[in-house]
């Protein structure tokens, strides 16, 4: 009898043992939800340049960078990683303006 795909998938989580390796977990959580929150912003911005197309503003472009960024600068993504987005979206927005 097989497992389920999502039963064979699961991810066996061990739990710390020692004082200060549970505050590390702490801190790790809490560090995640940020660097979470910081790319789905990222990701929404981006996404709204995207869709507004040839209608994209200066503004909304430069929230995108923005965005990209800050996520770049507390170490959501790398550097290089945000230098290529902000490449293509901007070759993206040209080649739907011309």
């Amino acid at each position: 009898m097989s497992l389920p795909l999502t039963a064979r998938r699961a991810k066996v989580l061990h739990m710390p043992i020692i004082k200060s390796a549970k505050k590390a977990l702490r801190g790790s959580k809490k560090k995640r939800v940020f660097n979470e929150r910081r790319k789905r912003a990222m990701r929404n911005t981006v996404k709204e340049v995207k869709k507004a197309g040839p209608a994209a503003t200066a503004e909304s472009l430069s929230a995108a960078y923005q965005a990209i960024d800050k996520a770049a600068k507390r170490g959501v993504i790398k550097k290089n990683t945000a230098a290529r987005k902000k490449s293509r979206l901007a070759k993206s927005l040209k080649k739907t303006t011309a």
